[in-house]
């Protein structure tokens, strides 16, 4: 029995290793499917069926609980393409770039879509040996892989057999240690839904894409633990904020670079731009990948440094808005997994790379766009505009606030919305401004509100948030930075890593979230941070 018990503990176990060996982040290439060079690429040819529900004679639930016991009546579909051997050559043909057509027969409906690829020997120069092959795909509303003949039943592993839900993506390793060469079959179940309650569209692909991985690793969660933290104080005023033995935990570790929060009701969303990865650190203290890719999945994203999201932030309506860096854009995340697209040209430009972003309370919002997810940064080829600008977004409108600065980074809003405040990253002009704000969404009377370039320490100006008293704490060479809303420095909190960007989150908004280098920390404050007024999501 012990023995029994040692192995199904191994089984298990190895199981579980394998499916949160999931590699998440930024791959070494991708190949998107949905597009004629890629299937190219890989030598694949996409092929669709739709199926049909029959009647088939089935055996009722017997005192087992297994399927022994009296014959009845049921229904299955046909045909079972999953399998390996299965001859589709009569099916449709269907051309990568029209997978998203809307397809299937009916409002309930169910289909196929097969493809063959072959490991190619190099992707955008990236040589695939040995790599590890991830393939993530998405369907209008559900969807079921079968690698080789057989559907993967890991445990944990995102989709699979299991649905996860509307919408959902399927994520799942087809490979391990590939070669050159290597023929993998991929069939993709499709089933539109939700199934109670049918509505009246199709079944479509929204993504397919191929990511190949060489030595990743995940993050993970930790049991909070307290880490030493100095507090330098410039004024007594800090006491009142910090209180008289403040404390700083760490929550989380093992990240490229972590950046971005905002807090919602769940828990802190956050990014790593460097993985192209949006984290999930619950309030249940339990990490989980929330978006990947989040900011570029095109071919040459082994280039780029940081071509995920950055800035994250809630609209009015509690939606997730997010800065892409690689895809050079904002966007709102739809319930449904889409994306709608809020910004990604001025003057018939595209954007740098949107870094930071805060809403005022009427919806309007503001944001900044250095060039820091480009490869090259200010050298990049692929910059299109001659300025890194800062704008907001009225009523619908781009517009361009002021091109003053070299690298506008962190940007954060007094309590009473009356002043925006930017912080400029560049290793020679290290300036927090602040502006007076208009109602149509404009700033005027740009004034310096503090100078750190003759700080001592690591970095620029990165992250920039305001509490409910109108204290400014900025990321800054020497540590996280407070300011009076007079622009008195009030002291300088110093933690293991250096903090490059901060969230309040909780109930009351008095702790606050610190992203900083590869681990994620909080710190309770006797004040309450400001945070956006969202209706439904605070």
């Amino acid at each position: 029995m012990k023995i029994l018990s040692a192995i199904l503990f191994t089984i298990l176990f190895s199981l579980a290793v394998f499916a949160f060996e999931v590699p998440s982040g930024k791959p070494e290439a991708s190949v998107d499917l949905t597009t004629l060079d890629g299937t190219k690429m890989v030598n694949g040819v996409w092929k669709y069926s739709d199926t049909k529900i029959i009647e088939t004679d089935f055996r009722a639930a017997g005192v087992d609980g297994s399927p022994t016991g009296a014959m009845v009546k049921t229904y299955d579909y046909t045909p079972k393409a999953g399998v390996l051997e299965f001859n589709d050559s009569a099916w449709e043909i269907v051309p990568a770039n029209e997978l998203n057509k809307r397809r299937g027969n009916g409002k309930l409906s169910f289909n196929w879509y097969r493809i063959n690829i072959t490991i190619p020997e190099s992707v955008n120069g990236f040589e695939t040996n040995g790599a590890t092959v991830v393939f993530q795909t998405a369907l209008d509303d559900y969807a079921e892989i079968w690698v080789n003949g057989e559907i993967s039943r890991f445990l944990g592993q995102q989709g699979g057999s299991v649905i996860s839900g509307w919408n959902a993506p399927n994520r799942l390793v087809i490979g391990r240690n590939v070669k050159a060469g290597q023929k993998i079959q991929l069939a993709v179940f499709g089933i539109n839904g939700p199934i109670s309650n049918p509505p009246t569209n199709f079944i479509w692909v929204r993504e397919a894409r191929l990511e190949f991985y060489k030595g990743d690793t995940n993050p993970m969660a930790i049991t909070p633990s307290e880490v030493n933290v100095e507090i330098v104080k410039k004024d007594e005023a800090i006491e009142k904020i910090v209180g008289a033995n403040p404390k700083v935990w760490k929550l989380a570790e093992g990240f490229k670079f972590t950046e971005g929060p905002v807090w919602t009701n769940d828990g802190l969303l956050f990014s790593d731009p460097n993985a192209n990865t949006i984290y999930k650190y619950s309030t249940d203290g339990k990490l989980s990948v929330f978006k990947t890719p989040s900011g570029y999945s095109g071919a040459d994203i082994a280039e780029y440094g940081q071509p995920g999201s950055n800035g994250l932030t809630l609209d009015l309506q509690g939606n997730l808005i997010i800065n892409q860096h690689g895809n050079r854009r904002i966007v709102k995340l739809e319930k449904d997994g889409s994306e709608t697209v809020l910004a990604d040209k001025f003057e018939g430009k595209r954007l740098n790379s949107p870094n930071d972003l805060v809403y005022r309370s009427d919806g309007t919002l503001f944001f900044t766009d250095p060039p820091f997810g480009f490869p090259k940064v200010f050298d990049d080829k692929r910059k299109e505009l001659a300025f890194s600008g800062v704008y907001s977004i009225y009523k619908g409108k781009l517009q361009l606030l002021t091109k003053e600065f070299t690298g506008p980074n962190g940007i954060a809003f007094s309590p009473d919305e009356k002043y925006l405040y930017v912080g400029n990253w560049d290793e020679k002009k290290k300036t927090v401004y602040r502006y007076e704000v208009q109602e149509d969404g404009t700033i005027k009377n740009g004034k310096l509100f503090f100078d750190f370039t003759n700080f001592a320490g690591e970095d620029a100006i990165d992250g920039v948030k305001t509490d409910m008293q109108g204290n400014v704490y900025v990321s800054a060479p020497g540590g996280l930075q407070i300011l009076s809303k007079d622009g008195k420095h009030l002291g300088t909190i110093i933690t293991p890593q250096h903090v490059h960007n901060m969230a309040w989150g909780d109930a009351d908004g008095k702790t606050l979230y610190l992203t900083a280098r590869t681990g994620l920390y909080k710190m309770r404050f006797n004040v309450e941070g400001f945070r956006p007024k969202i209706n439904s999501a605070q």
